[in-house]
């Protein structure tokens, strides 16, 4: 991966998907103010970690900086835009401190009549609201905002409403003070956990991949698994790729644009069309929002919605994402096999010297999980997980994060401060602070002097700036989620269509988990991942809790499927990110990515359908988790029979069918449908087998 230089052009290239935003190429100052500003969300977030800051203030001036960098990295029309900030960009950005300095500086007295807010307070709230709407419409389109409008309008016209959704109504005053003056609407969970955990961990993402580690994870597994010359080789390096370099992505989109980036012209050479190819890479790559220790940003506000910690999170997403990239792995098997491709070695490198002289990389993520076992908060692990990543970068030259006589002066006064009294954690982080301040000097001095600069210090800006850019669009998405869920709570909505939900299922949990991921997957098609499942936490979960599903497993049931519709049609926007670089047509790629992940969509039916399935959780006896296990894998087989037509050749209309059938009856919560299921799946193997080895021995 090419490292970012600290160079006009560079600087000019503020462009990262948030989801799917676009965003403008800012030119001059602009771009260094666009920079700082992503720079000082990072740096604001890793403060939060070591000093104490009102809960209020500090999601209220998040959120402000979230907007300011929002208007000036997204242009107001994704085409035809220059490359400064227009006028307009001004005042939003002039308006947004308004509000949030209004706010900040007379909180206690707002705190006292939320439910009757001052007329300055009302319209500085509606301005608020408006200006997070116009945020999220510039990440991530018109399909959230528009959502988010609508249900203002339900809250205000409730009265008009049909039953059983009617309800009094409430005043401008009333929606405007909920969402402005309270901790329940812009400033709810969803913002505070944008503000926490998913800003420090997209830091922690682009400390890894500017450290070196994200293209050392994808040249281990190529190692690893092409080596030798297999049809499967290039597939199954893509797909291990995709789950290593997912463990410290925790996006969909971004892994699958790294991972086409690498491997097309390998899948070209192997003879993948572009849009199999680009499908492939886009399964591989969406998985980077279900695998652990990362994860998407909807893991963290699973986890403050079920009050648990998050490494209770990690270990719940332990099995489905081994059951995802299963389903993936079998998938890419048949398909080498059904598409003829070219036996080919996917990599020249040594594992072993690969491992031997980068496999430090694995030590960082390693510490995460060690680190949440040991107790300490997930915040805090990541945080000493950056420490450790930027202390592992000064490993190799080309890798550094801080220049030597930076990291000397870090060490230095982290020791000086810690023998003085102050915490480690505060002694580590003003200690990287003065490193970072180092580099930067020398940087410009050599630069004064005519000397070549450090790239270090390149790279330690880079990853900076890519850890705010990274959080920007999703805190804009999870500030207007928070303004659905405001509404929601406000009017009761959320009981009463899961009511519904559980009505129009007839009280059976099969056709209510049917009709919930039918919803899940309308729903996600729309907007993003975060915002759907935040949703979906409110209306659907209580649907199935209702019916004796267990509350984690009706919250993963959501996160996945909302994961999954990022590769669902008609819009899917990994797929579509795949297609721009391989070259295939964006329909064709994703189709493509949809039958490569198919089979997975039963992965979240089998949390719900008994008891057992909280097996798939990591919770429960170990008998119980190796058989829903097991029962789930040979499941999983069965559906890819059947949606990849291939065995050890091509699989018949029958035994396709057969196959299907098994897998579905090894989902009953019945052990008679189960053995029923294997024996039908195992029959289909062996008939298939014995079938086309005639038909070989026959030509």
């Amino acid at each position: 991966m090419a490292q970012t230089e600290l160079d006009q052009d560079k600087l000019d290239q503020l462009a990262i998907d948030s989801e799917s935003g676009r965003t403008r190429r800012l030119v001059g100052w602009e771009a260094w103010l666009a920079a700082g500003l992503c720079a000082g969300l990072s740096l604001y977030a890793l403060y939060w970690t070591q000093f104490a800051i009102n809960t209020s203030i500090y999601r209220a001036t998040f959120v402000g900086l979230v907007l300011a960098a929002a208007f000036l990295i997204y242009p107001l029309f994704p085409k035809g835009e220059g490359r400064h900030v227009r006028i307009i960009d001004w005042l939003l950005i002039a308006l947004a401190f308004a509000s949030i300095y209004y706010l900040t500086t007379h909180l206690e007295a707002t705190k006292m009549r939320a439910t009757s807010p001052l007329d300055i307070e009302v319209w500085l709230g509606g301005i608020l609201i408006l200006l997070v709407l116009e945020a999220t419409r510039r990440a991530t389109g018109w399909a959230l905002p528009l959502i988010a409008a609508a249900f203002l309008l339900y809250a205000y016209f409730g009265r008009y409403m049909p039953e059983p959704f009617n309800h009094r109504g409430f005043s401008i005053a009333r929606i405007v003070g909920q969402n402005y003056l309270t901790l329940e609407g812009l400033f709810s969970t969803p913002t505070d956990v944008a503000a926490t955990f998913i800003i420090i961990f997209s830091l922690y993402g682009a400390v890894l991949d500017r450290g070196g580690a994200g293209k050392f994870f994808i040249d281990w597994a190529f190692a690893l698994f092409g080596k030798r010359p297999a049809p499967a080789a290039p597939g199954r390096a893509v797909v291990a790729s995709g789950f290593l370099l997912g463990t410290v992505s925790g996006s969909g989109v971004a892994t699958t644009v790294t991972l086409a980036s690498l491997s097309w012209p390998m899948l070209k050479r192997s003879g993948y069309n572009p849009a199999t190819a680009g499908g492939l890479t886009a399964a591989a790559g969406i998985g980077a929002t279900l695998s652990p220790p990362t994860l998407g940003a909807a893991a963290f506000i699973i986890a403050e919605y079920l009050d648990i910690s998050y490494l209770d999170v990690l270990v719940m997403a332990t099995i489905p994402t081994v059951l995802y990239y299963l389903c993936c792995w079998l998938m890419v098997e048949a398909d080498a096999r059904r598409l003829h491709v070219k036996p080919v070695k996917t990599s020249d490198q040594s594992l072993w010297k690969l491992t031997t002289s980068q496999g430090y990389h694995f030590l960082s993520l390693a510490a995460i999980a060690v680190l949440l076992i040991y107790g300490l908060s997930a915040f805090m692990a990541v945080f000493w997980s950056i420490v450790i990543a930027v202390i592992l970068s000064l490993i190799r030259r080309e890798q550094r994060l801080l220049t030597l006589p930076g990291a000397a002066a870090a060490l230095v006064l982290t020791i000086i401060l810690y023998f003085s009294g102050e915490r480690l954690s505060v002694a580590a982080f003003l200690g990287l602070i003065a490193g970072g301040l180092v580099s930067i000097a020398l940087h410009y001095w050599d630069k004064h002097q005519g000397r070549a600069p450090d790239a270090a210090t390149e790279r330690l800006i880079a990853a900076l700036v890519e850890g705010g850019k990274g959080c920007v669009g999703i805190a804009a998405t999870c500030a207007t989620a928070g303004i659905i869920v405001s509404i929601i709570n406000l009017t009761g909505l959320g009981l009463r269509l899961s009511g519904q939900i559980v009505e129009l299922g007839g009280g059976s949990l099969a056709v209510t988990i049917l009709l919930a991921a039918f919803a899940m997957w309308i729903l996600g098609t729309a907007i993003p991942v975060t915002a759907s499942y935040i949703i979906a936490a409110v209306i659907l979960v209580p649907a199935l809790v209702s019916l004796d599903v267990p509350a984690p497993a009706a919250h993963m049931f959501m996160f996945y499927y909302a994961v999954l519709a990022d590769v669902s049609p008609p819009t899917a926007l990994a797929p579509f990110a795949a297609s721009a670089i391989c070259g295939g047509s964006p329909f064709k790629t994703m189709m493509q990515a949809w039958k490569y992940t198919l089979p997975a969509f039963v992965v979240p039916v089998m949390f719900c359908l008994s008891p057992d399935g909280m097996g798939l959780l990591l919770s429960g006896s170990i008998t119980q988790i190796v058989m829903i296990t097991l029962t789930s894998s040979l499941a999983l087989a069965g559906f890819c029979i059947g949606a990849a037509g291939w065995i050890t050749g091509p699989a018949s209309s029958v035994e396709r069918l057969a196959a299907v059938l098994g897998g579905v009856a090894m989902m009953v919560p019945d052990y008679r449908w189960q053995l029923l299921g294997a024996l039908l799946i195992a029959s289909v193997a062996v008939v298939h087998v014995w079938r086309y080895r005639r038909l070989e021995a026959a030509r």
